[in-house]
């Protein structure tokens, strides 16, 4: 059996747990530099705020409505929901921390065992250590345990957050009650084209014969098919270790930026964090991309988008090899007047670095391998960014805006709550 555990309105949820007098008052979350709503409280969602709806807009309506707002707290979040995966490891070993707030667990099959009460459990455990409100689905697939979900949250004082689709009428009631273009997995392409062919809800998809299916939709929709059916074939995924096959670090800047060496400076940053993040999990990479990106809310303001891809000449994983190209490729994207709101460093063709193809004529300075390892090491031991590429601007950090910014109580000792 499969279990699916989704924490409700989780960033929301996050700031009740330290802040109790917002339960049941709405809640708003911003996105980066407070752009736009990301996440809401069920209040918030009955007032009428709009999922993406952009905060400058809706100042006067957040007062109007009483609606509580914040920035987005990523390190409090993060740890929440590191504590919230941890308790579940408690219930199996079996778990695929599928997002921030979501998780697939999987239980060795066992015909008398309750799992109506196994769900009572991890949430009562949850709640009671975490403070966190979760919803729980259960069922013999991971594409039924969403179906679960979604009626345990829908329902919950019925199902007081825990259903289990554990015998067939239980599965051909649910399908028929949710819609189509609500099943996991299926896109708003797919949903269309379903519709148009009668397709209404998730029954109605599980009739459909599997040489349609697999001819329109591929293999992936038939493995969701059979999955609906009560047939496993989507498994867990439980490799959080697996390499990244792509890196990126991209930010939008607290202002506008026009001047050619701010950028530089920004983008030797943001090389720099990508050539870390790919020394931690021991890769070198191919090719790279970077970009910049005018206000395109600006409208009266002349916009430009551009990029450029990159070709190495070897694998690497230098921050001083991938600051070289970044900045060149910036001299080659930049174009004078444009305010500049955004920007970013992405690197592929990603290869172990104990097994990257070697050059007869071309190598990196052997040097550089030394260097990182002991850069890494006095950054690790003192504080990100104790040591910086020269052409970094070293009293300067990455900020965000985040003028509704809570506390880290969590992560930083100088914020921790205080108790009275």
């Amino acid at each position: 059996m499969y279990a699916l555990v989704d924490c409700n309105n989780f960033y929301a949820s996050c700031e009740r747990v330290f802040q109790p007098h917002l339960n049941n008052k709405p809640i708003a979350i911003l996105s980066n530099n407070d752009g736009c709503v990301i996440s809401r409280s069920d209040e918030a969602k009955e007032l009428g705020l709009p999922m993406g709806a952009p905060a400058f807009k809706y100042k006067s309506f957040f007062a109007e409505k009483s609606i509580h707002v914040f920035s987005s707290n990523y390190p409090l979040y993060g740890d929440m929901s590191t504590r919230v995966m941890n308790i579940l490891r408690q219930f199996t070993p079996l778990v695929e921390h599928y997002s921030i707030d979501e998780a697939f667990l999987k239980f060795d099959v066992d015909k008398a065992t309750d799992y109506t009460s196994v769900g009572k459990q991890i949430k009562e455990r949850v709640f009671k250590w975490t403070g966190m409100p979760i919803s729980i689905g259960i069922a013999r697939t991971k594409a039924l345990t969403k179906v679960a979900n979604k009626i345990a949250k829908k329902y919950k004082d019925r199902t007081n957050g825990v259903y289990v689709i554990d015998a067939e009428e239980k599965r051909i009631k649910a399908l028929r009650w949710i819609a189509i273009e609500s099943v996991w997995g299926i896109g708003r392409g797919h949903s269309k084209r379903l519709q148009s062919k009668g397709v209404k809800t998730a029954f109605d998809f599980t009739l459909l014969s599997d040489v349609w299916v697999r001819s329109e939709m591929g293999v992936t929709g038939l493995r969701l098919k059979k999955d609906l059916e009560g047939q496993p074939t989507l498994e867990l995924e439980n490799d959080v270790t697996a390499p990244k096959k792509a890196i990126a670090t991209t930010r939008s800047f607290e202002y506008t930026y026009s001047n050619l060496d701010n950028l530089k400076e920004r983008i030797s940053t943001f090389a720099g964090s990508c050539a870390e993040k790919l020394r931690k999990q021991h890769s070198s990479c191919n090719f790279m991309y970077v970009f910049l990106k005018s206000d395109r809310h600006k409208a009266d303001e002349e916009q430009h988008r551009g990029g450029l891809l990159v070709t190495l000449p070897y694998p690497t994983d230098s921050s001083l090899t991938l600051v070289k190209y970044a900045v060149n490729a910036v001299e080659g994207i930049y174009k004078y007047g444009i305010k500049y709101k955004k920007a970013g460093v992405i690197v592929s063709g990603l290869v172990p670095t104990n097994a990257r193809q070697l050059d007869m004529f071309l190598e990196e300075d052997p040097k550089h391998h030394s260097l990182m390892k002991i850069i890494d090491g006095i950054n690790n031991k003192y504080g990100t960014l104790k040591i910086k590429i020269a052409n970094q601007d070293l009293k300067r950090t990455w900020k965000m805006r985040q003028e509704h910014l809570s506390p880290r109580y969590t992560t930083n000792i100088d914020e921790i709550i205080r108790v009275k």
